[in-house]
């Protein structure tokens, strides 16, 4: 069982001990810190603060104690009830409101919980902010307002319909384009909100659309995460059913995944690589991703006349890299479309309405498209932690080793080699070190992989 404290929020499995895990004492006790933060940002005011949660089984019980507690701290609440990440930070944008707490673990199994914390800007706290909630969480001297200073809950709407109409209305979203193809379109939704949301934006997009693991009730029909390995089935019903492709999301619908008419991977790297095609072939400019991402995207975004920067793992250091550089399009390789068009947040809903104008335009199936690009191939891999690897010095071994080759170690290490690269990073929301690789085939990636995993585990002493 697993407490996971950090700058983005807290993570943890539900039930345990206070302090091992998110109990609900740990809900109220962070809750409570995020909401003194808030107010010491907007110098006391009173604040009002958007809810909104994934399906997950604990999903109810944590909103209902971070509702509470948010109205004990003397915050009122917008409470959107079941929705996606993206909307979440979307909601706090339409209502202008104060921040938010998006309730999720992403692609986390259905024992883990988290909260998300957002600014006024429906972005997700810097690294200041969040170490400033962590320290105010160990802060008990805090007042709680008396009972005329209370918050109230200001409405509970369901937000989606809004967040779907405001994708749709992007200059670059052609509605009627697409509606005129009639793809046929298998979504995989792991059983959570997704499971709502892409099939109703599918349908508006004139797309007919076969449900798969659509029903919101949190119980996944797989591991959320939507790596190949996982997607088995859909593979099988796409043949089955003769589909254009297929999409797949993980449970708080903030990472896109999508398959072939074959039944093939398109590559979820090559998610961002697409959708920042489309985007580059309609005005030129630069592109983000961060240092797990392809190369793909580097060479896209050159080829088109921009420029492109890598920055350190994070959705909020993506984000800032993209500020600075006045990036257009940009994103996470694990499947992550940011299009600042709407807002600075990973969207699936905006990633698979672009993708599918692009491809109406195109005018081919989804592998003629994946052609077109160059073909890198990852190997995604980790080492589970145990209190006998220290990784920091670890990870400065694995520096001073390849010193010769161009390293970077803005985020842990990552040592580029002329036709390929491996980063190793210590994991900000699980107890492990990830390991991942590119190189210009399947076999040459996984051998990097495991060359690098043995050489981690022989200096630890862990072989």
């Amino acid at each position: 069982m697993t407490l996971i404290k950090s700058i983005s929020g807290i993570r943890g499995t539900i039930g345990g001990a206070l302090g091992d895990n998110l109990t609900p004492i740990d809900i109220v006790k962070f809750t409570t810190a995020y909401a003194r933060f808030m107010s010491e940002k907007n110098e006391g005011k009173r604040l009002t603060i958007v809810v909104g949660r994934d399906a997950r089984i604990s999903g109810d019980m944590v909103n209902d104690i971070i509702e509470g507690t948010l109205l004990g701290c003397g915050v009122d609440v917008i409470n959107v009830g079941l929705c996606t990440t993206p909307g979440t930070e979307m909601a706090v944008i339409t209502y202008k409101a104060d921040g938010g707490i998006i309730i999720t673990a992403s692609h986390n199994p259905k024992q883990w919980n988290a909260l998300k914390l957002l600014n006024e800007k429906g972005e997700f706290l810097n690294d200041s902010e969040g170490k400033r909630v962590l320290a105010l969480a160990e802060d008990e001297s805090y007042l709680f307002p008396e009972v005329d200073a209370i918050g109230k809950v200001v409405k509970r709407e369901d937000f989606n319909p809004t967040h779907i109409q405001q994708v749709l209305s992007l200059p670059l979203v052609d509605v009627e384009a697409v509606k005129a193809r009639k793809f046929k379109v298998v979504v995989d939704a792991v059983n959570s909100i997704g499971g709502v949301v892409i099939p109703a934006l599918l349908k508006e997009l004139g797309c007919e659309v076969v449900e798969l693991n659509c029903t919101p009730n949190g119980e996944f029909a797989h591991n959320p995460e939507p790596l190949p390995e996982n997607l088995t089935e859909i593979s099988e019903v796409i043949r089955r059913e003769k589909a254009d492709l297929g999409v797949v999301v993980d449970p708080d619908v903030d990472r896109l995944a999508l398959v072939n008419e074959d039944g093939t991977m398109f590559g979820e790297e090559y998610t961002l690589v697409a959708v920042a095609d489309y985007i580059l072939s309609q005005q030129v400019g630069n592109t983000v991703s961060n240092l797990s991402s392809s190369r793909a995207l580097s060479d896209v975004t050159v080829a088109h006349g921009g420029e492109y920067t890598a920055a350190a793992v994070g959705e909020v250091n993506v984000v800032t890299k993209m500020k600075e550089t006045g990036a257009i399009i940009g994103g996470e390789g694990n499947g992550g479309v940011i299009y600042p068009e709407l807002h600075y947040g990973r969207d699936a809903l905006v990633g698979v309405a672009l993708f599918l104008t692009y491809l109406v335009k195109k005018g081919c199936s989804m592998t003629e498209l994946r052609a077109t690009y160059p073909a890198y191939y990852a190997s995604k891999n980790k080492i589970q932690l145990t209190p006998a690897i220290d990784v920091d010095n670890l990870l400065l071994e694995m520096k001073s080793r390849y010193a010769t080759e161009r390293v970077t170690d803005i985020d842990g290490v990552k040592i580029d080699f002329a036709e390929s690269w491996a980063h190793l990073r210590k994991s900000n929301t699980e107890p492990i070190v990830r390991i991942y690789t590119e190189a210009k085939s399947a076999d040459e990636a996984d051998a990097l992989a495991q060359k690098f995993i043995a050489e981690m585990k022989a200096i630890c002493g862990l072989e």
